[in-house]
């Protein structure tokens, strides 16, 4: 398993105040994506500012912020197998959120922290 990407991100409903304060911060939006993870419409922004640091937020409705770390893998499956082998728990249960260019899941550890764990799909 190789990774690929490895930076935060932040899951918000106010994602408009996150990314006003990474761009005064100086981030600067590279790119956005919109998908539907079956339960709600999710858009997340790629951020990067001029030392190359990439943070990620997506706009969702949850209750309550949260920081998770993404890591992107080439291998989803070798990479989910090793977290869960160390007591990782996908919030998916047996799944993972799979769109035509991408494959995640949120893996949590025993004592908490997640991983928001992405497999870029290339065609």
């Amino acid at each position: 398993m190789k990774i690929t990407s490895f930076n935060p991100l932040i899951v918000t409903s106010d994602a408009e105040r996150v990314i006003r304060l990474f761009e005064e911060l100086g981030f600067e939006k590279e790119h956005s994506i919109q998908l539907n993870t079956g339960k709600s419409d999710v858009t997340t922004v790629r951020m990067k500012n001029a030392d190359g640091f990439h943070v990620d937020v997506s706009d969702a409705p949850v209750p309550r912020d949260m920081t998770l770390i993404r890591m992107n893998v080439d291998d989803f499956d070798q990479a989910q197998d090793f977290l869960k082998e160390r007591g990782f728990v996908n919030s998916r249960g047996s799944s993972s959120l799979d769109t035509e260019t991408n494959r995640s899941a949120m893996l949590t550890s025993p004592s908490g922290f997640a991983f928001d764990l992405c497999q870029h799909i290339r065609k």
